[in-house]
C-alpha cells in the first residue's frame, strides 16, 4: 500500500460560516458532524466536505480544483441545486461510458462538481475502529 490512504477531506473556505453552513446542510440534506464557530464538517459518504472562512481570494482557490462529489440520478440533483440558487458552472456532459458530470458555483463561489459513475462501486461506511 502507498502512503496516501485516499480522499478525506476537501475544504472551501466560505466569506460568512453561517450562511454557508445552513446552505450546505440544505445542498447536502445533511446536518454537520462538526460544527464549531471556525469550522463545520459534513460527513459525505464517509468523506468530508468542510467549510472554513479562509480569507484567501475564493476565485483563486476556485481555479482548476473541482472536487466531484457522487450522485445516484445527476438529473435530479442538477435540477434540485438550479433551485437551491446554485449558478451551474458546466452542463452535464457524458464523459464516455455513461459517466455523467456537472458543476456549479455555491452562493460563496465554489466549484461544486457532480459525478454519477455507474463504474464507480459504492463506498461503504468502514467499520468502527477502522483507519
Amino acid at each position: 500500500m502507498g502512503r496516501f490512504l485516499g480522499l478525506r477531506t476537501v475544504v472551501y473556505g466560505v466569506p460568512d460560516l453561517a450562511e454557508a453552513r445552513g446552505w450546505y446542510i440544505a445542498a447536502l440534506e445533511l446536518e454537520p458532524y462538526f460544527d464549531s464557530e471556525c469550522y463545520v464538517g459534513f460527513d459525505v459518504g464517509g468523506f468530508e466536505l468542510g467549510l472554513n472562512p479562509d480569507a484567501r481570494s475564493v476565485t483563486s482557490r476556485a481555479d482548476g480544483v473541482v472536487a466531484y462529489w457522487g450522485v445516484a440520478n445527476i438529473a435530479a440533483e442538477v435540477e434540485r441545486l438550479n433551485a437551491l440558487g446554485a449558478r451551474q458552472h458546466s452542463e452535464t456532459v457524458d464523459v464516455g461510458d455513461g459517466i455523467l458530470m456537472a458543476s456549479f458555483l455555491d452562493p460563496f463561489g465554489n466549484i461544486f462538481g457532480l459525478i454519477e459513475n455507474p463504474h464507480f462501486r459504492e463506498q461503504s461506511p468502514a467499520p468502527a475502529g477502522a483507519t
